[in-house]
């Protein structure tokens, strides 16, 4: 089901680990961020677990940085456990997580808190709960709406990027939590690259790489993982 409808996962970190101490087999754990639409009227409840592992890791040699490889590859669902292959889209770190809840202008007098305008990472802008999404590349275009827990919107592609937008012609309006449209790479994550998003060969295999090898991903980070 998840693979027809070609799912965003956003996905909020609940493990810290780090490039310096990780070993392979290491659990990842994670959680769905917001409530992600599904066909028929199903959905995937914010909160739902998401696991995965370590496949292996690499220590920095010379001028080579530390690396590691590893996959999420397991929704629990109803008590259930659901074999995935998913591939990393963007991720961003905690503190630019937090950011994207708070509104980029003070509150006027009478003004409710729930209609100030806050900004995706990525720079898309959103109008309040229930408000519109625009595109931080076309100001003037409505991509999707705010909900409850985060934003429903059409995934998009700047020009020279290496992420997709819509696949096949499906473009439905997908779960993105804090993310803009066409979010992709690392965000507030100076020493982390993305060097296979587990799309193609290795698929479902992430492969990340960082300058510092006792860099450290975070509990509270944030991930937009797809299923494709």
């Amino acid at each position: 089901m998840l693979e027809a409808h070609r799912a965003g996962l956003p996905v909020i970190l609940r493990t810290s680990f780090s490039f310096e101490n990780s070993k392979p087999g290491e659990i990842l754990h994670g959680e769905i961020a917001q409530n992600v639409p599904l066909p028929g009227g199903s959905k995937i409840r914010r909160g739902t677990r998401i696991q995965g592992h370590i496949v292996s890791v690499t220590p920095s040699s010379g001028s080579n940085p530390a690396k590691i490889s590893l996959q999420f590859d397991k929704l629990f669902l109803e008590g259930n456990s659901v074999a995935l292959t998913t591939d990393l889209r963007t991720i961003a770190g905690f503190m630019d997580v937090q950011e994207a809840g708070v509104p980029t202008e003070p509150p006027g007098e009478g003004s409710p808190y729930d209609w100030l305008v806050t900004e995706q990472i990525g720079g898309d802008s959103v109008y309040g709960m229930d408000g519109p999404v625009m595109s931080a590349e076309d100001t003037s275009r409505i991509i999707g709406k705010s909900v409850s827990d985060g934003v429903l919107v059409q995934v998009g592609s700047r020009a020279g990027s290496r992420c997709r937008g819509a696949v096949d012609g499906i473009d439905h309006p997908q779960a993105i939590w804090v993310f803009s449209g066409d979010a992709c790479g690392t965000y507030g994550l100076e020493d982390l690259k993305i060097v296979h998003s587990g799309r193609t060969d290795l698929q479902g295999t992430i492969v990340l790489t960082s300058k510092s090898p006792k860099f450290r991903l975070r509990n509270g980070d944030g991930m937009l993982l797809r299923v494709d």
